[in-house]
């Protein structure tokens, strides 16, 4: 079952909404640590979407800038009021915003693309077989294939 467009989401005490008006152009696991640290577990799922479909409704988030493991800046969103994780941000791609899985208001269509940052997964996680893997951030190159190959 394909998400719903629009589709809503926000952060755990509603001090901060969204809303996007176009359908995920990507949806992958990330493995990296820094994913692993943020949302406390083994992977962010990440609903890749276009920047200019994404409006917030209610609230902004705050955003931490950091050095990628890629030596891209990348910029974690989350609520100021609960800390609650809702996407980011890449220099690296500048026309897309990720959305954390988890902050949609029902996730239940989502379906994973690919895992990226495999060189960071935790042996405990299971990762899907069928799945294309990255040991790494996927260059723009691996990205667009990704792309072409859901459209």
């Amino acid at each position: 079952m394909p998400v719903s467009v629009p589709f809503t989401g926000g952060c755990a005490c509603g001090a901060v909404r969204y809303e996007c008006s176009a359908a995920p152009l990507l949806v992958w696991k990330c493995h990296c640590r820094t994913c692993q640290q943020a949302t406390g577990s083994a992977f962010n799922m990440n609903v890749i979407v276009p920047a200019a479909a994404l409006r917030f409704t209610k609230g902004e988030p705050k955003y931490y800038g950091f050095k990628g493991g890629s030596g891209v800046t990348l910029y974690r969103g989350f609520c100021p009021a609960c800390g609650s994780p809702l996407g980011g941000k890449s220099e690296a791609f500048p026309d897309f915003r990720g959305v954390s899985a988890a902050s949609l208001d029902d996730p239940s269509g989502l379906e994973s693309a690919a895992d990226i940052w495999t060189a960071s997964a935790q042996p405990w996680d299971h990762l899907d077989p069928h799945s294309p893997k990255y040991e790494r951030q996927p260059t723009p190159e691996e990205v667009q294939a990704l792309l072409a190959a859901r459209g």
